[in-house]
Parts: structure tokens; sequence; C-alpha cells
């Protein structure tokens, strides 16, 4: 499926509020309370599978101190520990995430490990090389202006530093590409709406995965950014993919 982007921007709901990132933040405050469970059962599990392949970007030079970009509830995060980061600094737009994400990391006892705060990706709260590492999972598709948030990431970086993101992408192969679309348009909005009960939240989510720039227009977006060396791995027959660049 060809790439197409809108002349407005897709957003949750549809103007609601006067900027994208509003109504996403909007968005994710709503869901916050079901995320995890509907993240985990609409994705069939498969989801923790694609952070630990995400994760093994990292393996080999373990972060003293990495952000984890759109952290949500802190899945990824969490995920990350696997490497033994020095310490992992979470930044999202939505309270009603970070809230979930603080108590869940509380009972984890992960506190001195993982801390979590209010942040927006595309004016990160942080100095210029600040960090070693960066992550970020299904959370690039919601920037309000992609170069920007890809730019300032790039800044809050140390030279050297890597950048993994993971995000979903569009198979382009018989018959999974048909499949896909099918469970995104019909199936995922149905059970995203009886559990979380909004509307418009899974319905978003096929919408903001088809005109979002993936494969080689995403690649050329983080080289534009600055990264070097960016590099595609599609993952589950390109449901998503993890792109990996360094500063």
């Amino acid at each position: 499926m060809k790439t197409t982007i809108p002349t407005t921007p897709v957003t949750p709901y549809g103007g609601k509020i006067d900027t994208k990132k509003g109504e996403v933040a909007l968005m994710f405050d709503n869901i916050s309370p079901k995320y995890d469970f509907l993240n985990h059962l609409l994705s069939m599990g498969i989801d923790k599978g694609w952070r630990k392949t995400a994760i093994a970007y990292l393996k080999n030079n373990p972060p003293k101190h990495l952000l984890d970009i759109a952290t949500g509830t802190g899945d990824f995060a969490i995920s990350a520990l696997s490497i033994n980061p020095g310490k992992i600094t979470g930044v999202d737009i939505s309270e009603g995430m970070l809230a979930v994400g603080r108590k869940k990391i509380q009972e984890k006892g992960l506190d001195q490990k993982i801390t979590l705060t209010y942040g927006d990706s595309e004016n990160l709260p942080f100095p210029d090389n600040t960090f070693d590492a960066a992550i970020v999972a299904f959370g690039v598709r919601n920037f309000e202006n992609l170069d920007k948030g890809l730019s300032d990431i790039f800044r809050v970086l140390q030279p050297g530093s890597r950048f993994v993101v993971l995000e979903f992408s569009r198979p382009e192969s018989f018959p999974v590409k048909q499949f896909y679309w099918f469970y995104f348009r019909f199936i995922l909005p149905i059970i995203g709406k009886l559990v979380s009960k909004d509307a418009r939240a899974y319905t978003y989510l096929p919408e903001s995965v088809k005109v979002f720039p993936d494969g080689q227009a995403f690649i050329d977006r983080m080289t534009k950014a600055g990264f070097k060396n960016v590099t595609q791995k599609k993952l589950t027959f390109g449901i998503a993919s993890v792109y990996c660049g360094d500063k």
C-alpha cells in the first residue's frame, strides 16, 4: 500500500483539540487504564518479542544513561533492563500513561533504575549530549512534526550514541498484507472500543500506520536528522520494523 501524506494530519479525534500532540495525549490518557492489556491482547503477545529484538541492538555497548521516548507505561524501558543499562529515563506527553507506568515500576521495585517524567518528544527537556542511547517503540508515528522530533532526539544524544526505533510497517506480500489490513481496519477497532471505551483510539492506529513514511522513506528521514548507518530490519513478515542509526 502506497504511503499517502494527507493535506491535514491524521489525528485521533479529527480536530477536537488544536494540535495533534494534544489529541494524542488525550487519547492515551483515555485508554491508559486498559493500554497494557489491550497492547498484548491485540498483538497476541508478539510485541514482547519485537521489543527484545529491538533492545538487542544495544547489547554490545550497554548505555550508561538510556532515554526511552514516548515511554507510555514503561514496557520498553523495563525490557531494556535485560542489557543492564546504568539508568533509564522515560518521557511521555500522557500523564495518564505515566501514572500507570510509575505504579508498575514501583510495584516491581525498579524505582532506582527507571525514572518516568513528562516530556515532549519534539522539545525534550534535556541539555545537548545527555544520553548515550535512545529508544522509542510505536511512538514516532504519533509525532506532530516527525523531522523536528528526530532532530531533537539527535540533539540530546552524545556523539557515537545509538538510536533504535520500533514501529509498525506495512507488509507487502500476499496473504499477509491482506490479512493485516483486514485485522487493522475491522477487528482491532471493535475489540479496542469494547475494552477501552474509546471509539477513536483503535481506529486512529491503522490510519496513522497507513500514512507513516516507513521503510526507505523513514531511513531517509533519520538520515536527514543527522543519523548515520541507518538500517531497517523487518519483523513478522513486515508487520513491524526496527530502525537503527548512530550519531
